[in-house]
């Protein structure tokens, strides 16, 4: 079995630039008591009597006379919202009350209460903020919006990923659980114990474990300090692994998720999202198995050794192991991808080519950049690389850092200091937090938040939304001498260098965005099959199209938008899934719009070609050198008879 170290260590010799210590405003919808007036939003169908009354007189939708006399109630026109859409409102009895009775009209497809937002401060953690009297003095400088998209001078924090515009959105789901697969944590950090699901130490191996145990249902840190006589007692443990213990799993999870706005320490990314500690590193690393066993087991995917009561849909990796991608790695994590989890990995710390398991297909690597969105030195990097996020960075090479990731952790040396007395925050000395270990938390916590306006995103969804919402690196104004970062070889690049979307992913984290993308409707295509004959129907199915969290999709609507001439629909059109059949040989573009209860709408669209085939005529059975000779009738025939026309199926997305 190959052992994986904590991703936290850097290789002696990773380049100049400090790394870390080498070992081997929101918004919520707010229900004001008592309510002064009643506030609906609502929605007429289109084929609605009111409706086409309006259409004809060329109308906006203003209905409370009609609906008052039906009703009983004395209601008023509020402002339109589109064609179809209104507010209505009413005094004596509440916006609920309202907004069911309104419901239930025949001519009405949905009625919603018109609540109120209220501006919310940000975090009262008391590190959150920038202050003079916080060690780091930049505080949470990682999860505020950037200071600038560009390089301006050395103070500009261009990566800071914009966890409040995220929060303006979501704080976070309790029901979404993220897994820390780590050293474990200490489960009595005040800014941690509110937020732990029961978890699991998968650490086989009695020594590595350091808890006098192996496998148990303890997954708290008992440090995984490193001694001369764990060496002698460790297999593949060396001298250059000694040292104090890490908290590494502490700190992981203080920035996926510390308790938030609750007036103590900091704030973590994914704010109200649950964690669950998983426990696979201790002393000198652990084993493959161990963290591949956790993995199935923290997803749900395994009863072994006791049922998780609490499936994760994030797993956050901060650990590897350079090489590629094993086949058991592979395996595991297409399963977890199948059962609809994220996996989240370090991209690593020796400032060459993306580790394992972050190289594995299916893994969201994430590479480490400075404040100002220059790749950090030590970061691992390549093509492999789906982002990037903060991973800390001192600027200068002695002193203070001045930008570390500031995060929860333990006082002990080696073995742990208990309760409140132990439970303290990494700052800007001996124990300040730098290195992709401490990147990839910051991607989990936002796809928790994902998850969390969202829950039917996909692993690849997801994926896809965090590329596409990501800001672009800077190419300027780091200084002399920067330059713009290589293709990874055996030498590693261990100086700042300007990231391109080759090697440092497709930009830089921005955490409001991708939570604003994973809150809006999402029209999907789905295909039955992708080879169809000219006389055979062909499925599409819009079933898997997803709405945000709160929301539903209510409508469907198929179109042939090209090649009518070759492809019709055969069934109908307005249901979640519809039916096409070729004519003739040809290509067609199939268009889905869906519409969600708030009136929202998303089209998609799939391109489905039936091919003319491909005809090989047989070799010619003339004699000698003669020209040619005649296609033989029982081959034609069989061409007649079996000859079918395969639809390939080219996936295309617009967004409304």
């Amino acid at each position: 079995m190959a052992l994986v170290c904590v991703c936290a260590s850097a290789l002696p010799g990773a380049g100049t630039e400090r790394g870390p210590k080498p070992r081997g405003s929101a918004a919520r919808t707010v229900v004001d008591a008592p309510e002064s007036e009643a506030r609906v939003i609502v929605k007429y169908k289109r084929d609605a009597v009111l409706m086409r009354a309006a259409s004809a007189a060329n109308a906006p939708a203003q209905h409370a006379q009609v609906l008052s006399a039906r009703l009983g109630l004395t209601l008023t026109d509020g402002r339109t919202i589109g064609s179809d859409m209104q507010v209505l409102k009413a005094r004596g009895l509440g916006s609920k009350a309202l907004a069911d009775r309104l419901a239930a009209q025949d001519d009405v497809e949905f009625a919603v209460v018109d609540g109120r937002k209220h501006a919310l401060a940000v975090p009262n953690d008391p590190l959150y903020a920038a202050s003079a009297s916080t060690n780091p003095t930049v505080g949470q400088w990682y999860l505020r919006p950037p200071t600038s998209a560009t390089i301006v001078d050395a103070t500009s924090v261009v990566s800071a990923i914009n966890a409040e515009g995220a929060w303006a959105i979501t704080n976070g789901k309790r029901r979404v659980v993220v897994a820390v697969l780590d050293t474990g944590v200490r489960l009595d950090h005040p800014d941690l114990a509110p937020k732990l699901r029961p978890g699991y130490d998968f650490i086989g191996n009695v020594p590595t474990a350091n808890d006098g145990s192996g496998r148990d249902s303890d997954p708290s840190d008992p440090g995984d300090g490193v001694t001369s006589a764990d060496v002698g007692v460790i297999s593949g443990c060396t001298t250059a692994e000694i040292g104090s213990s890490t908290w590494h799993g502490t700190q992981t999870a203080g920035l996926i998720g510390a308790a938030t706005n609750n007036g103590i320490g900091m704030a973590g990314a994914g704010r109200d999202v649950m964690l669950l500690p998983v426990r696979v590193l201790g002393k000198c690393g652990g084993f493959d198995s161990d963290i591949q066993a956790a993995m199935l087991w923290a997803a749900g995917l395994s009863s072994t050794p006791t049922a998780n009561p609490y499936p994760a849909k994030v797993i956050n990796l901060s650990l590897g192991s350079t090489g590629v991608c094993s086949d058991s790695y592979r395996q595991v994590i297409q399963q977890l991808n199948a059962a609809g989890v994220v996996v989240v990995v370090a991209a690593g710390n020796e400032g060459v080519a993306v580790g394992t398991p972050a190289n594995c297909p299916g893994a969201i690597a994430v590479a480490g950049v400075r404040h100002a969105g220059t790749k950090v030195g030590y970061s691992d990097l390549g093509p492999e690389v789906a982002i990037a996020a903060p991973a800390g960075n001192c600027v200068n090479l002695s002193g203070n850092c001045l930008f570390p990731l500031l995060t929860t952790s333990n006082s002990g040396d080696i073995a742990p200091v208990a309760g409140e007395a132990g439970a303290i925050y990494t700052d800007t000395g001996a124990n300040a937090s730098l290195g992709t270990s401490f990147s990839a938390p910051l991607v989990s916590g936002t796809v928790g938040l994902m998850l969390s306006a969202n829950p039917t995103l996909t692993p690849a969804q997801v994926l896809e939304k965090l590329k596409a919402t990501a800001r672009p690196f800077p190419a300027t104004g780091a200084g002399p001498g920067v330059t713009a970062c290589t293709a990874p070889t055996s030498v590693a690049q261990g100086s700042e260098c300007y990231c391109t979307t080759s090697t440092c992913g497709a930009g830089l984290l921005d955490a409001g965005a991708a939570v604003a993308n994973a809150a809006i409707l999402n029209a999907n295509i789905d295909t039955a099959t992708t080879s169809v004959g000219l006389a055979t129907p062909i499925a599409v199915d819009g079933g898997s199209s997803s709405a945000a969290a709160g929301r539903t999709v209510i409508g469907y609507a198929w179109s042939v938008v090209s090649g009518t001439d070759v492809a019709a629909l055969t069934s109908a059109n307005n249901a979640a899934s519809a039916t096409l059949q070729f004519s003739a040989y040809g290509s067609a573009t199939v268009q889905l719009t869906v519409t969600d209860d708030a009136g929202a709408t998303d089209t998609t669209q799939v391109v489905l070609t039936a091919p003319s085939p491909v005809i090989t005529p047989p070799a010619s059975s003339g004699d000698g050198g003669g020209g040619g000779g005649a296609l033989q009738l029982g081959w034609l025939f069989a061409w007649l008879v079996g000859v079918g026309a395969t639809a390939l199926v080219t996936p295309r997305r617009s967004r409304r």
